[in-house]
């Protein structure tokens, strides 16, 4: 059972891996989002074996185009309200988000 099931929240889960989100719905995250925009960008080893830096997701433009080229490299689970999005690591923001 999810966080939002425990809550009773009402929540719409997408599957990024079908459904990414396009360049437009990234840019409005990101204009939500609470945390750094550079944390949407997963530091694992895809982004080793894509040889990048810090530096190539330095600015919101970036980001987008890193994320947009490869979906697996967004941070997840994400969560987005009307009005904010966080990323929901670790679970507690998850909790305190939508208590």
């Amino acid at each position: 059972m999810s966080i939002a099931e425990q809550l009773g929240a009402d929540a719409a889960v997408v599957i990024y891996r079908k459904d990414p989100p396009d360049e437009a719905t990234l840019r409005e995250i990101i204009a939500k989002l609470e945390d750094p925009p550079t944390d949407l960008v997963r530091r694992d080893s895809l982004f080793k074996k894509l040889a990048l830096t810090d530096a190539d997701v330095e600015t919101v433009d970036q980001i987008v185009d890193v994320i947009i080229r490869n979906k697996m490299i967004m941070q997840r689970p994400l969560l987005v309200t009307a009005d904010k999005a966080i990323i929901g690591r670790p679970k507690q923001r998850v909790h305190d988000l939508l208590a």
